[in-house]
């Protein structure tokens, strides 16, 4: 049976892609390199906006049941200034592993009818034409066990995250000039201090994320401008655990810690993209474009993304032509504002005096970072 459908990447925006399609009635088919339950860098965060995308599928109580609340977030700057905010009316976030917050997304995808290849390696499009001209028909897969194999569908999807295969061979994505960075993440056991608040250290050079998550584990991840990351990469371990153990704030914290994973490693972390897709190519999550994540709700937007690239699918399905077009209108119209706020703090943090700025306006007007917490929070959509 022919799909209707190709979905590229399996994580959380192809996952909810594939839920959305296939309760529709769609024919999709995902592909993934990987092979799942997978472990992923990342904050293990889902703010308010999540959840509340998540509950829209019936997924919201699963999601809670294997992770730990999140009541708002902790800031802190250089020289001691300290912001607490809470999600108001009561709502909360989630701290999940990607690993299991990823495998309950596939599993829900499987159960809406999507058929699903793992170890499968999408080596690029089929495309006709050339130019302006081109229409996306398909892909080109390398499974484990066989040579490549053209798959063809009405519509493909890359959700194939922020180095898109597909985007950046297509000449849709790159990597923006300024700024660069790099995170390095790792899981931690025996962090002193922690709270249900999700936390967010600015330092003049680089910040740093923290994270209770199920199992009596906390993530800790540290975001550097490239230079930096790069004089680091030998041992970027030694990098984390040392940073971690000599900032004023966290190094008591972190005395006796012991971290438990390799640490991993990611960058450059910023993708700029040029339009939603093409004739028979949709972006979506991360591959239509993705910001630092230090304001924490990457995951909403991935998903949200997700949800939007289904409905232009359908569009195509539909008979209706230029849904990529569609695609990127409403992108712009839903995620625009959130985005350009995200690009200002991506660049207020990337200035020492933009850092120092917001140090000392934080305790004199604490009632704007909260707005600034709740907003990236994403409190009001629910």
């Amino acid at each position: 049976m022919p799909d209707d459908v190709i979905v590229v990447g399996a994580g959380p925006a192809g996952a909810i892609a594939a839920i959305v399609l296939g309760r529709a009635g769609a024919r999709v088919r995902i592909l993934d390199r990987a092979v799942f339950p997978r472990d992923k860098m990342c904050g293990d965060s889902l703010n308010p906006g999540a959840i509340g995308l998540l509950a829209r599928h019936g997924l919201d109580q699963a999601v809670a049941a294997r992770g730990l609340p999140v009541e708002g977030m902790l800031l802190t700057g250089p020289g001691g200034a300290t912001v607490e905010g809470r999600y108001p009316d009561g709502v909360l976030g989630r701290s999940i592993l990607r690993r299991d917050f990823d495998l309950l997304l596939l599993e829900a995808a499987i159960a809406s009818g999507a058929r699903v290849e793992q170890g499968v390696r999408v080596v690029g499009p089929v495309v006709d034409g050339t130019g302006r001209s081109r229409t996306v028909r398909g892909v080109v897969a390398a499974g484990q066990k066989a040579g490549s194999l053209a798959r063809r569908a009405p519509v493909v999807m890359a959700a194939d995250g922020r180095h898109s295969g597909l985007a950046f061979q297509l000449g849709l994505a790159r990597h923006p000039a300024r700024p660069r960075r790099w995170a390095i993440g790792a899981y931690f056991e025996g962090v002193g201090g922690l709270t249900p608040l999700g936390e967010m250290h600015v330092r003049r050079d680089a910040y740093i994320g923290v994270a209770a998550v199920p199992g009596g584990l906390t993530n800790a991840c540290l975001v550097l401008p490239e230079v930096a990351a790069r004089a680091v990469m030998r041992n970027p371990a030694a990098a984390l655990e040392d940073r971690l153990r000599s900032d004023s704030q966290l190094s008591q914290r972190f005395a006796t810690a012991r971290r438990v994973t390799q640490a991993s490693v990611l960058g450059p972390l910023a993708v700029e993209t040029t339009g939603a897709g093409l004739p028979g190519l949709l972006l979506a999550g991360d591959a239509a474009g993705f910001i630092d994540p230090m304001t924490g709700d990457g995951l909403r937007i991935a998903m949200r993304g997700g949800e939007l690239a289904a409905a232009a699918a359908l569009a195509v399905l539909d008979g209706k032509a230029d849904s990529e077009d569609q695609l990127g209108e409403q992108r712009s119209r839903e995620l625009g504002v959130k985005l350009r706020v995200n690009r200002v703090l991506r660049a207020v943090v990337g200035m020492p005096a933009g850092v120092s700025a917001a140090a000392l306006i934080a305790p004199a007007v604490p009632s704007i970072l909260q707005r600034l917490i709740a907003y990236a929070g994403d409190v009001a959509v629910q």
